[in-house]
């Protein structure tokens, strides 16, 4: 690790321990909050006069609300990118970037849950699908992957921080009471003995094996609430591969702006190093051209066919009303980042993290392109319709509750980044230790 091998244990610690909040970092957490606390209230309007207050209808029955599922569905698949096939590949640069991914994944996954309860309008019927939940629905698969990944990647996140927990818990006099006591109960246990570190590394590895596959799944069976139908737009056995090399793409460009996002703040140029950015930038640009290979056969297929229905919603796409935003996400979310980040220059800090916001912006507007324009467009034509019914834009209720779930994505990850550290200390020390000459 570049600059590293002059830093002695203590220093490392003193470095990576977690900060108080700053000045920015107080207006930042207020900021989330308030915009957290406006999306309660557009909820809390919702759940008092129903979805009326939207503006889905018979036809656009999803809008925004799945747009978000499915977007932090794939952002959440960086936890098994990072931790898991790094780790069983034994990436060697790898430790920097693990637990940022870790906090992503659990923060991602906790909203794509929420944000189902809240797009189902009669919350209180959630229990229905335990209760009365048929194995034949593609959504009850759904729910049985989304429950399981979430507890593996929380297990993921808590084993690993289990020898941190016990360098904060001595830090107390740097950290404060209060937190050592939360620091102790959380685990308290933990010794670092021979035994419970080989038990610790077992359950890792095991871990990193299973979630590999559960994340596959997740996200292909989220591509199957899509594909399983005969709309034009979904009715595509390309969709599986299409939704993972998606979500790979989106979880990378997360992990590299918070990258830069961290080193920034928390001043860790010396452990997020230019080298780090630099093996991202090659991935993230490998993952972009994996993601418009899938998106080349997702359209030129259904483009060459032309089949009535598809002419209708490719035009709306290429060249009709959602153009601009079809050819945004295009260039914004692939294209772009592939010519900047394509170039060693382009693999420095700054345009890397440039790259990765236009990476997921770019993955958002995709997420709703996915949902919107295809329900427009149903297998039986409309008759009598409202002339409402042929167009969809959310509403402030909508929106806000849309921007307060992505908000609190952003404040579990500001949370979680001020309890533990961001980076692995007992993970940084070992690697330090095992590049020093013997």
């Amino acid at each position: 690790m570049e600059k590293l091998k002059k830093f002695s244990p203590e220093k490392i610690t003193s470095d990576l321990l977690p900060q108080k909040f700053g000045r920015r970092g107080v207006i930042w957490t207020i900021v989330l909050i308030l915009i957290c606390g406006i999306g309660a209230f557009a909820y809390i309007r919702q759940l008092k006069y129903g979805l009326v207050v939207t503006n889905m209808g018979d036809y656009v029955s999803w809008g925004i609300y799945i747009s978000n599922f499915v977007f932090f569905v794939a952002i959440s698949l960086v936890g098994s990118l990072i931790t898991a096939i790094f780790r069983l590949a034994d990436v060697p640069w790898r430790t920097p970037l693990t637990r940022i991914s870790e906090m992503i994944a659990v923060s991602a996954i906790t909203f794509a849950s929420l944000i189902i309860i809240v797009d189902m309008g009669r919350p209180e019927r959630l229990l229905n699908l335990f209760l009365h939940g048929r194995i034949q629905s593609p959504i009850m698969w759904d729910v049985v992957v989304i429950s399981t990944y979430f507890c593996i990647s929380l297990l993921l996140l808590y084993i690993t921080l289990l020898p941190d927990i016990r360098i904060m818990i001595n830090a107390k006099d740097k950290l404060g009471k209060p937190f050592a006591k939360f620091y102790r109960w959380l685990g308290g246990y933990w010794k670092g003995t021979e035994g419970q570190e080989k038990i610790r590394n077992r359950s890792i590895t095991t871990l990193c094996i299973v979630i590999i596959p559960v994340a596959f799944c997740i996200h292909t069976v989220t591509s199957w609430l899509f594909a399983t139908t005969y709309r034009p737009g979904w009715d595509s056995t390309n969709f599986g591969a299409y939704f993972v090399s998606g979500a790979f793409l989106v979880g990378a460009g997360g992990v590299v702006v918070a990258m830069y996002v961290f080193r920034w703040a928390y001043k860790l140029e010396h452990y997020i190093t230019e080298r780090h950015f630099d093996k991202m930038g090659k991935i993230l640009v490998m993952l972009a051209l994996l993601y418009l290979y899938f998106n080349v056969n997702e359209y030129l297929v259904p483009a060459f066919k032309m089949k009535k229905p598809e002419e209708e919603h490719l035009t709306m796409l290429f060249s009709g009303e959602y153009a601009p935003l079809f050819w945004f996400a295009i260039f914004i979310g692939m294209i772009i980042p592939i010519l900047i980040v394509i170039f060693p220059k382009g693999r420095k800090p700054n345009a890397m993290f440039i790259a990765g916001v236009m990476v997921v912006i770019g993955a958002w507007f995709k997420r709703y392109l996915i949902v919107t324009p295809t329900l427009l467009h149903p297998f039986l034509p409309k008759y009598d319709a409202p002339a409402k019914f042929n167009h969809y834009f959310p509403s402030w209720e909508e929106w806000a509750i849309a921007m307060g779930s992505l908000a609190g994505v952003l404040l579990i990850i500001t949370i979680l980044a001020r309890l533990f550290p961001v980076i692995s200390i007992y993970k940084t020390i070992t690697d330090h230790e095992s590049e020093l000459p013997s």
